[in-house]
């Protein structure tokens, strides 16, 4: 991954505990633009599998959380909120 890529991943885990989290409040703490990351961060996270979309918001998925080196939390129920 990208230092862009890994950032989304770490602001997801740190700032919002992987998520559920709105596309403008990502963008918001991304300082980026909604557009940008849409296009261009959030497609490959999700090929990869490490970021879902959900009714709620996107959530960083156990891939995303191994992939980081941080533990996945227990009893997370957002994996069944996957679209």
């Amino acid at each position: 991954l990208e230092n862009k890529d890994r950032h989304m991943l770490e602001v997801m885990i740190q700032k919002f505990s992987g998520g559920p989290v709105g596309l403008k409040t990502l963008a918001a703490a991304l300082s980026e633009m909604v557009e940008t990351i849409e296009d261009v961060y959030e497609p490959y996270l999700i090929q990869l599998g490490f970021i879902a979309r959900t009714t709620r918001g996107r959530i960083v998925t156990r891939g995303g959380y191994e992939h980081m080196g941080i533990p996945f939390p227990q009893n997370d129920d957002r994996q069944g909120e996957l679209l």
